[in-house]
């Protein structure tokens, strides 16, 4: 993390009474592959990174939260008590995660707080979950003696979204965030809660983010369309076979059964979703032999998925996984919720310095800018640093 607890508590002593509080940290991620597979059921593979945000807390006595936006040089002040809540957008996510953690009965004061963030926005790492995180970690060790533990923390984020922003997202961002660990990625089964640690240290290869900068907005139609697409379909099966309660239970026969009974648009995306199903548990056991040359070839047949079939990406996302493809990468796809951000590659150690050196001219004659090119290092989760 670039970001240090004196870029926070500069400003929190210059905005505030001139003493300071405690500060917490909280990561952005990544995701190797299994994309919007968390609201399916399925299984994904996030791992934290060191770009994250940091936030100084202190109690003020009140039932107001006053809180200082460092990047957006943005002042907000709300009342915990009052339910409709401040009109921003970056506000809403910290009076979401107050709103949620008092109902899970966190006896929540009135605090001060500045933040700031080294997460690219629009890069599809997960800015917004690493701001829910970081306030939901903090208030569960201020105010709640951190009774309530990760997974629901985990939850108070997602629950953040769906109620204060309106998107309706799975689990995986909040949870990479919340539970990262240093070197290692986390195989999640988004319907049990079941979670895995798998070592990742792909000796003579690195794991670099190309980011287009063309940035995405998730909240409105586009996310929550796919989604409703792939309830529509799994009701649909479930008439047929009444054990299959979302996709994570359909397999290729049962969608070409009800072929005849949904959209082309609703059959397409669900066939993406039982697909990368299995490309994410190939990954898995190619991770275990060591065998990076499988991971890299499931990567780009998610690209070719999201592209194709989830329609998500765009020309430039497009442009950046067909210059991996020529350059010999040897895993490339879109990384996020899509409509821009980033893709993520697998890169061997001597093909990289070209990759990277090719990409930025390439994209830049076609598209008038260069992408920024973002180096993965995998860190820890939410925590408290001083």
């Amino acid at each position: 993390m670039k970001l240090t607890i004196d870029d926070v508590r500069s400003r929190f002593i210059e905005h505030f009474d001139g003493t300071t509080g405690s500060v917490y940290a909280s990561p952005g991620r990544i995701n190797l592959i299994g994309e919007h597979t968390d609201y399916n059921d399925e299984f994904v593979f996030p791992g934290a990174v060191q770009q994250g945000m940091i936030a100084e807390i202190k109690v003020n006595g009140t039932r107001n939260v006053r809180a200082y936006s460092i990047d957006l040089k943005d002042y907000v002040e709300f009342s915990l008590d009052d339910e409709k809540g401040p009109k921003a957008s970056w506000a809403r996510y910290i009076f979401g995660v107050c709103r949620e953690m008092m109902a899970l009965g966190v006896p929540v004061e009135g605090f001060n707080t500045a933040f700031a963030g080294d997460v690219p926005l629009g890069a599809g790492m997960s800015s917004s979950a690493a701001l829910e995180s970081v306030y939901a970690f903090a208030l569960n060790d201020m105010f709640g003696e951190n009774k309530i533990d990760k997974m629901t923390l985990a939850k108070v984020g997602q629950a953040t979204e769906h109620k204060y922003l309106g998107c309706n997202c799975g689990i995986m961002d909040q949870f990479a965030s919340v539970h990262g660990k240093a070197g290692s990625l986390m195989r999640l089964d988004c319907r049990s809660g079941e979670f895995e640690y798998f070592p990742f240290d792909p000796k003579g290869y690195k794991l670099v983010l190309v980011n287009s900068c063309v940035k995405h907005e998730l909240v409105g139609s586009p996310y929550n369309d796919r989604r409703r697409s792939c309830e529509n379909v799994a009701a649909t099966i479930n008439k047929h076979h009444p054990e299959v309660k979302s996709l994570r239970d359909a397999d290729y026969a049962m969608l070409d059964e009800v072929k005849n009974e949904v959209s082309a648009e609703d059959f397409m995306r669900a066939k993406y979703v039982i697909g990368e199903k299995e490309r994410v548990l190939a990954v898995c056991d190619a991770l275990e032999k060591g065998d990076y040359e499988t991971v890299g070839q499931k990567m780009y047949e998610t690209h070719y998925g999201l592209s194709k079939e989830y329609e998500v990406s765009c020309p430039e996302l497009d442009f950046l996984n067909d210059i991996a493809k020529e350059e010999g990468v040897t895993g490339s796809r879109i990384m996020g919720g899509g409509f821009g951000g980033c893709t993520i590659n697998l890169v061997s150690d001597e093909l990289y310095d070209n990759f990277v050196k090719v990409a930025k001219s390439k994209f830049k004659e076609k598209f008038g800018k260069e992408p920024v090119i973002i180096d993965v290092v995998i860190g820890d989760g939410s925590r408290k640093l001083c």
